[in-house]
């Protein structure tokens, strides 16, 4: 069985991805490991350059500035990475430059693959989701955070990233036939510098909106207000080792009580739903589970 990673970056540094660790964290369950670096205002490329692996391949890549609708610049720069990978790879595993997986998985993700490898039917996995907000002490509790994705998929060219590369489809715009495994990704996008996130608002709904709808929804704040949110949950587990060093140097204070949580009352129905069957109404999801 041969497994190739693959992710893609730009302004890392700028926008304080932790693109380092996302990739560190699954290193050891690749053969290989593809990164496409954009063309970067930083020293994105000297970052990535500096991992010390021979697994790491960089291709480098040029962003459509143009693509400003539906995000789909990034599922682009995520097919780019994709269509890089050898052509003996069986499992291709992907991570997003702020998402990291946590060691504990890591034979669980490897005695998966190797399980559902000549099952043809399998075309990925999905893993469960913790979306951290404002610190690594919280982690979202509302239903505007999606709880699993497709991490892992067959190296089927006929499968592309979807929309703003969430998620992945095939050809002929079918969802994949996943297995859920027992195995989550940590989610560090809405935990940055407070400078560093106002940063990458302004800059990331570019590729989802024009200047005018910027200009009315989009605040000019000198740092993003992390106060603005429904429902956070303490973090009670720990974090994957390669993001120790990350979670010490933290300088800045997010302190959130839970009393100030605020649920709508259509979401209270859904989680009496949920805790009840099992199922969560209008959930989107972009995989068939077999």
């Amino acid at each position: 069985m041969k497994v190739g990673g693959f992710t893609f970056i730009r302004n890392a540094i700028v926008y304080d991805y932790p693109i380092v660790e996302a990739i560190t964290s699954i290193l050891p369950l690749c053969d290989e490991m593809v990164v496409a670096v954009g063309n970067s205002d930083d020293d994105t490329m000297a970052l990535i350059q500096s991992i010390p692996s021979d697994k790491i391949r960089i291709i480098e890549t040029v962003w459509d500035d143009s693509l400003r609708e539906g995000g789909r610049v990034l599922a682009q720069e995520t097919d780019k990475a994709f269509h890089a990978l050898s052509a003996d790879v069986d499992w291709a595993f992907y991570i997003q430059g702020d998402e990291v997986m946590h060691e504990k998985y890591i034979e669980e993700v490897r005695a998966a693959m190797k399980r559902y490898k000549d099952d043809k039917a399998v075309e990925g996995l999905l893993f469960d989701y913790q979306h951290f907000y404002g610190s690594y002490d919280y982690v979202g509790e509302s239903y505007r955070w999606y709880r699993r994705e497709i991490r892992v998929v067959r190296n089927d060219k006929r499968i592309y990233s979807y929309r703003d590369a969430q998620g992945f489809r095939k050809e002929g715009n079918q969802k994949l036939q996943v297995k859920r495994i027992n195995a989550s990704i940590y989610h560090y996008g809405w935990v940055k510098m407070p400078k560093a996130m106002a940063l990458k608002q302004r800059s990331f709904n570019k590729y989802w909106h024009d200047d005018q709808w910027i200009e009315q929804h989009v605040m000019q704040a000198e740092e993003f207000d992390y106060s603005e949110v429904d429902a956070l949950q303490p973090f009670k587990g720990t974090h994957p080792a390669v993001m120790r060093n990350r979670i010490q140097a933290i300088n800045w204070k997010f302190d959130r009580g839970l009393s100030a949580n605020h649920l709508s009352l259509k979401d209270k129905v859904k989680r009496i739903i949920e805790k009840l069957t099992g199922w969560r109404p209008g959930e989107y999801r972009n995989y068939r589970i077999i």
